[in-house]
């Protein structure tokens, strides 16, 4: 399962519903394809605070999403994280979509209502998040965190979804003691791991590119009330 999908997981309750109906998932999902891209070694980041993203091979990886995710970076290679990870097309949400119901994992139920009312993908299947769940439950208690569980964390608090999300998670940790882990387990790669250590520096620059793409909608919305 790639981290998009399981990104789609948390953000999703059982009914289908999304867990928070503010969440801007679409710079989630495209900063989750962009660390697999990375840990497929198909596209580099530069050293710059605001890296620029090249791709270096541009064959499929075989997944709809990372496919549709690679072929649209290697329409704009050489751009800045920034405004890639606000680009829908690099977020794949439908390939992920289709992918989790293809595997059973997931439902679709189409809109209704003249679109009114929002498709929904109750999860069919909950092993895989039950699994999950427990993978970042220990991380968060001092595990060492993988790669995509690193990302999925990273990616959980650029969206301020943290504490709704990983509840139970997290219980018995304050916000703070929760922040600091998280802080730790996206910052850390395991040893002589160099793709670990691109991931790290990837990590930490879409989760300011999230944080900052998350805010300036916000404040916008809030000088024109």
């Amino acid at each position: 399962m790639i981290i998009a999908e399981e990104l789609l997981l948390l953000l999703t309750r059982d009914d289908g519903r999304p867990e928070s109906a503010f969440t801007q998932d679409t710079y989630g999902y495209a900063a989750a394809n962009l660390a697999d891209l990375v840990l497929a070694e198909r596209i580099t980041l530069d050293e710059r605070k605001d890296p620029r993203v090249t791709v270096v091979d541009p064959t499929p990886v075989g997944h709809p999403a990372l496919d549709a995710a690679l072929a649209r970076l290697t329409e704009k290679s050489g751009k800045k994280i920034s405004g890639l990870v606000q680009d829908g097309k690099v977020a794949a949400r439908d390939e992920v979509v289709r992918a989790l119901a293809d595997a059973g994992v997931v439902g679709v139920e189409p809109k209704r209502m003249l679109g009114l009312v929002a498709e929904k993908h109750p999860v069919r299947d909950t092993a895989a998040e039950r699994a999950l769940r427990e993978r970042l439950r220990a991380v968060l208690h001092g595990a060492t965190a993988t790669p995509g569980e690193a990302t999925l964390l990273a990616v959980l608090q650029g969206l301020g979804v943290v504490r709704k999300v990983l509840a139970e998670e997290s219980s018995g940790m304050s916000r703070r003691e929760v922040k600091a882990r998280i802080e730790t387990a996206t910052t850390t790669a395991p040893e002589g791991e160099v793709v670990g250590e691109a991931v790290v520096r990837a990590i930490q620059s879409m989760n300011a590119a999230i944080v900052t793409a998350a805010i300036i909608p916000a404040t916008t919305a809030g000088a024109s009330s």
